[in-house]
């Protein structure tokens, strides 16, 4: 059975780093657009990261630009996000999923993790 499992989240103070990784198994992800979301306390999911199949299409949300980079490693069949000058309001759940185009959209990935805590004090 395909899954994906988050790991490096923890609690950081504000202008510190992580780096989160999410590792595939049961199925090969490598021709899949891999992204990373989050999910705060009362909010909805939010889009924050994306990559294609070989790394040649990467998405980000402003709100994380210049700070954040995703990447991946097909070898592995693991995608990483590398979080840089965290901010508390980059606070939430962090989760990883597949889908078959790197977009921004939720419901156009078909595989999730079952997240990642981050937490960013001030």
């Amino acid at each position: 059975q395909a899954q994906l499992v988050e790991s490096g989240g923890g609690l950081v103070q504000a202008g510190g780093s992580l780096r989160l990784s999410c590792t595939a198994s049961g199925r090969t992800f490598s021709n899949y657009g891999m992204g990373w979301f989050r999910q705060a306390p009362g909010k909805e999911r939010e889009f924050v990261a994306a990559v294609n199949w070989n790394g040649g299409r990467i998405l980000y949300a402003d709100s994380v630009k210049g700070r954040f980079t995703i990447s991946r490693d097909n070898a592995k069949n693991t995608v990483y996000l590398q979080m840089n000058s965290l901010k508390p309001e980059d606070t939430a759940v962090y989760y990883c999923a597949a889908g078959g185009l790197v977009n921004s959209i939720p419901s156009m990935y078909d595989y999730w993790g079952q997240g990642t805590q981050v937490t960013v004090s001030s």
